[in-house]
Parts: structure tokens; sequence; C-alpha cells
């Protein structure tokens, strides 16, 4: 895996799922995270992480349920969430965060 702040610095939205391979409602996510990359397309970048595989990185964000997810621009998180969410909500957060 590439440097986690290389990966966030970007000048579009980057969403950030924290998730575990043991959790229920991180399974439910998955279809919807391919549906809003679907959508998107390349204004996004999703970067899924493993808080088992990883984690320090979990730790460093004070991760303390999964999914957590985080919306960062330009290195800088801009929103967080723990659960689970609807592709709508989802991709209306996003466009949010799209515009310079």
């Amino acid at each position: 895996m590439e440097n986690f702040n290389e990966m966030v610095n970007q000048p579009f939205p980057v969403l950030v799922d924290f998730y575990a391979e043991w959790c229920g409602p991180c399974r439910m996510m998955k279809p919807v995270l391919e549906e809003v990359k679907k959508m998107m397309g390349d204004s996004i970048r999703i970067i899924k992480i493993d808080v088992d595989k990883h984690e320090s990185l979990a730790n460093s964000f004070q991760i303390q349920s999964v999914p957590t997810l985080m919306i960062f621009k330009n290195g800088k998180m801009l929103w967080r969430q723990s659960g689970v969410m609807r592709t709508s909500q989802l991709t209306q957060l996003l466009q949010q965060y799209e515009k310079p």
C-alpha cells in the first residue's frame, strides 16, 4: 500500500472505508461503494483499509467501530461517519466535495 498521506492528498474527494473482513455491515457497504464508484467514476477515489491488517493506521484515526467512512480532499479530512450508508446518501455527500 502506498503512503496513506499521499493517497488522500488529492485535488478530488477520496473516500476511505475502514472495514474488517468479519464485519457484517462492512460487507453490506461493498455493493454501495461499487455503485458509488460506477456513478462517479474518476471524479473520486475509494480506498478500503482493513483495520486488522493496518492496526496502527486505524488507531491513529481512533477507529472504534466499522465501517467508518471518511472523506479527504487535499490531505484534509472533511467528513467522518461510522455505519452503513445508502448509495444515494454517499453520492450526494461526495458531490458536495467535488467542487473546488
